[in-house]
């Protein structure tokens, strides 16, 4: 008997001295990364490359042991020559509570301005709601009215567009719509001593929208003709407005609300008929925010971007016909960012994903292809994160790429083959290594559906103990507009650097629900954000915990800021057996409290109960983990009364939570004071000790 208890005794003193990090001399050494780790201790590395103008001049600093040194780099004569600073434009803070428009502020185009025709005999504007036009030269008072239709309800957008020849005008009749507002009070302002009420325009999902007509005036016989609106019936957004260069007709881009129909429309300046040139649907959601198009100037063609074969690809259109000429580039990997069309050359330049078979799909490298979809090269031809700047002709390209676990490397390649000219700049990072920089490490395991891969990396601490057991930290931000964990070198990580140092192991990946592994892979998503990749993520932290078994898969936690915020409380609340504490900063935490676009595009339209399930204010009484909840009370990104919200309904629910607001303070995912509460806060919940007090830390 005393022999089974001295070997419980045993067990759990080994169990509690696993979990021995978290200490004062953690916190300070963590808090010291950052400097240690910075980027000015890494030497030759290149950054903010650019060329000269039109030169074959690129032009870029390094840091080095005698500090910021500027560089020009010829290309053609392949020699270097050290500089003065460049003067570049500084940012000066606006004084006074008047500024700017919000991003989220929609112009009325109401504002009546004058419209020079291009031959610049006439001009047109808005008076009245209604379109007038007038004779340079004549007095003002000499002026033709064209309409007589447009009222406060439904008039005549200030948009006023001429056609090339001058002889037509194409504008929009808008329909306006009430608008939302939402509040914030700031309570501790820098500049007065009493509490500040902003108000800012904020569209939810399910909200009205304004909706547009389109309509052509004919100058020379007066004729107004008013499209009919069957292709574009129900606008989330009609926009893109451009004449053709013979004044035939106008396209335009029309989003329909729901997004899951996208067209490229064109209506006629001699009938006002409207037809299709391009047409994009989806049972779920058309991506319009990766959108691409192309006008050829010397044919009627254009070339565009869609994921119709569920890889995001290049096709080539017929204008006149609306029908496809031929698809330009074709596989299963992912076009990434159309740079240029070269129609001189037929040429387009392009950043692609996935196109080598064997490498971590997310990897960026760069190609060039002819329109006729023939000739495809690689210009960028080693492995590795690709970040490349082309001279002004084409002919030059600089590439810096690197891997979380490559410093970078800055070379001069041609761009007609990518063939390697120079190299301009290696970079050192012995300095960060020899102060204890450890690279991440890239992790790969499988999915939900068994076969595909998910791709992460792992960051340990840099006085990593394989034989220590360590809690893990999952740092999320996932949804469908974009990848976001690492692929270039990043000497400190300011999610996870740190954080690990305390005595975590912190990882972050990339599950279905994002981009960039093809449309079905996103799609999870759809109508779903509460799935957030979940159930994949899981399953990756629990393959690494079977690679190393340092790593306690018993004892995960998890944290973000905005999607990310929204996502880690869902990881509490419906996945509590796994997840045991999370972080969650300025959460959109229900979907129909958050800005309209991210919202409808991922959740669909109209509101209806897939927002309701993926809220996490309907799933409050299921909170049994630690949570800790961050606010910025002037968040103008998602409305802080998401987060409020939430807190209401766990306080009715009688949950034990945390929440922390932090005055003056935007969008964030805390800022130091809240760093130092999410150190605390997986301190105590997952190593299970009191962090050390605050004074105790400098």
């Amino acid at each position: 008997m005393k022999h089974h208890l001295l070997i419980l005794i045993l067990f759990l003193f080994t169990g509690l001295s696993s979990y021995a990090q978290g200490s004062a001399e953690d916190y300070k050494r963590a808090y010291s990364l950052e400097s240690k780790f910075g980027e000015q201790n890494v030497r030759h590395w290149a950054h903010r490359t650019e060329w000269k103008d039109s030169t074959h001049i690129l032009t870029y600093y390094i840091d080095s042991d005698s500090g910021r040194v500027h560089y020009e780099y010829d290309a053609d004569t392949k020699t270097r020559r050290q500089v003065a600073a460049p003067q570049w434009p500084i940012h000066r803070p606006r004084f006074g509570r008047h500024h700017e428009r919000h991003w989220m502020e929609v112009d009325e185009e109401k504002e009546a301005r004058p419209v020079l025709s291009p031959d610049g005999k006439s001009e047109a504007w808005i008076e009245g709601n209604n379109v007038v036009m007038h004779t340079v030269g004549l007095p003002y008072s000499v002026k033709r009215v064209l309409s007589q239709d447009g009222t406060i309800g439904c008039y005549y957008s200030n948009q006023l567009l001429w056609s090339p020849d001058s002889r037509y005008i194409f504008v929009c009749k808008r329909t306006p719509v009430e608008k939302r507002y939402v509040y914030y009070v700031e309570t501790s302002p820098s500049d007065q001593l009493q509490p500040i009420l902003h108000q800012q325009e904020y569209a939810k999902p399910g909200d009205a929208l304004p909706q547009r007509i389109p309509v052509i005036f004919d100058t020379q016989t007066g004729r107004r003709m008013e499209a009919n609106i069957s292709l574009c019936p129900r606008q989330y957004e009609l926009g893109s407005f451009a004449w053709s260069k013979d004044s035939r007709e106008v396209t335009m881009e029309y989003n329909e609300r729901g997004h899951q129909t996208y067209r490229v429309l064109a209506m006629g300046a001699q009938t006002g008929d409207m037809r299709t040139i391009i047409e994009e649907t989806a049972p779920t959601f058309v991506n319009y925010t990766r959108h691409f198009r192309h006008d050829l100037s010397e044919k009627r063609q254009i070339i565009w971007m869609s994921e119709r074969d569920n890889w995001n690809h290049l096709y080539l259109y017929d204008m006149d016909k609306g029908s496809v000429i031929r698809q330009i580039t074709k596989g299963e990997w992912c076009v990434r960012q159309v740079l240029h069309v070269d129609e001189q050359n037929s040429l387009i330049y392009f950043s692609a994903s996935g196109m080598v078979k064997g490498e971590d799909p997310y990897l960026v490298r760069y190609y060039r292809i002819g329109i006729d979809g023939r000739d495809l090269r690689c210009l960028t031809p080693v492995e590795g994160q690709h970040e490349v700047r082309f001279s002004k002709d084409y002919r030059y390209l600089a590439d810096t790429w690197s891997m979380v676990n490559q410093a970078p490397i800055t070379v001069l390649r041609d761009a007609h083959d990518g063939t390697l000219l120079d190299t301009i700049e290696v970079a050192d990072i012995s300095r960060l290594i020899s102060n204890g920089w450890k690279a991440p490490e890239v992790f790969v395991a499988k999915g939900r559906d068994g076969k595909t891969d998910m791709w992460g990396i792992i960051q340990r601490p840099t006085n990593f103990d394989p034989s220590r057991r360590y809690p893990v930290i999952e740092y999320i931000y996932s949804g469908p507009g974009s990848a976001y964990t690492p692929k270039s070198f990043t000497s400190f990580n300011w999610n996870m650097t740190s954080l690990a140092e305390l005595g975590f192991i912190v990882v972050q990946l990339d599950a279905m629900g994002t981009s960039w592994r093809g449309k079905k892979f996103e799609e999870v998503c759809y109508k779903n954000l509460k799935d957030a990749g979940l159930p994949d993520r899981k399953l990756w932290i629990q393959a690494a915990a079977k690679r190393y078994p340092y790593m306690d898969a018993d004892n995960v936690g998890i944290f973000g800021a905005s999607a990310g915020g929204q996502e880690s409380t869902t990881a509490v609340l419906l996945h509590g057996d796994f997840y045991k504490a999370a972080y969650s900063s300025c959460g959109c935490h229900d979907n129909r409290m958050d800005k309209i676009w991210w919202n409808e595009q991922w959740m669909g339209y109209p509101v209806d109960s897939s927002y309701v399930e993926s809220s996490n204010v309907y799933h409050a009484d299921k909170l049994k983990r630690p949570l800790m909840l961050v606010v910025g009370e002037i968040d103008d990104n998602v409305d802080p009364a998401s987060t409020y919200q939430l807190v209401n309904a766990l306080v009715k629910a009688g949950k034990d939570f945390e929440l922390v607001v932090l005055p003056g303070t935007s969008h964030t995912m805390g800022e130091r004071y809240g760093e130092h509460k999410r150190f605390d806060f997986f301190v105590r919940h997952l190593l299970h000790r009191d962090p050390p007090k605050w004074d105790e830390i400098k």
